[in-house]
């Protein structure tokens, strides 16, 4: 091997070595302020969890209403004949809509790509006789 190329090799060598101590002192730092806040986030989240939790044993002692979002279905107040009539339409109406959805897909769409019933139409004549 030529002396230019050994000492090219031993320089580039030196420059990593060197380098390899910077990078590591790097990383470090970085894992130690991951670490750092990881402890502070967690501690914020207890503190935050133990007020919720004081928050609800206050508010558990009080009458509340129940939130707005969480309302209660209304019962019908219906007799049983007018219950099975209204069971018996909306079977009606669901039956249709299915008779409905099944003749839009068996019946012929309005596809212009797709081939029309019957034999396919004569070859138009050409003036090169094909």
């Amino acid at each position: 091997m030529k002396t230019k190329n050994l000492k090219k090799k031993i320089r580039r060598l030196e420059k990593r070595l060197q380098a390899g101590p910077k990078k590591l002192a790097k990383l470090k730092q970085r894992l130690q302020a991951a670490e750092t806040s990881k402890k502070l986030k967690a501690a914020r989240k207890s503190a935050a969890r133990a007020a919720r939790k004081a928050a609800k044993s206050a508010k558990g002692t009080k009458a509340t209403k129940p939130a707005a979002g969480k309302r209660q279905k209304r019962k019908l107040n219906l007799s049983p004949e007018r219950r099975a009539q209204l069971a018996a339409a909306m079977k009606a109406r669901w039956a249709a809509k299915r008779a409905a959805d099944a003749n839009a897909k068996a019946g012929p769409g309005d596809n212009q790509h797709s081939a029309p019933p019957g034999p396919p139409p004569p070859p138009l004549n050409r003036p090169d006789g094909v």
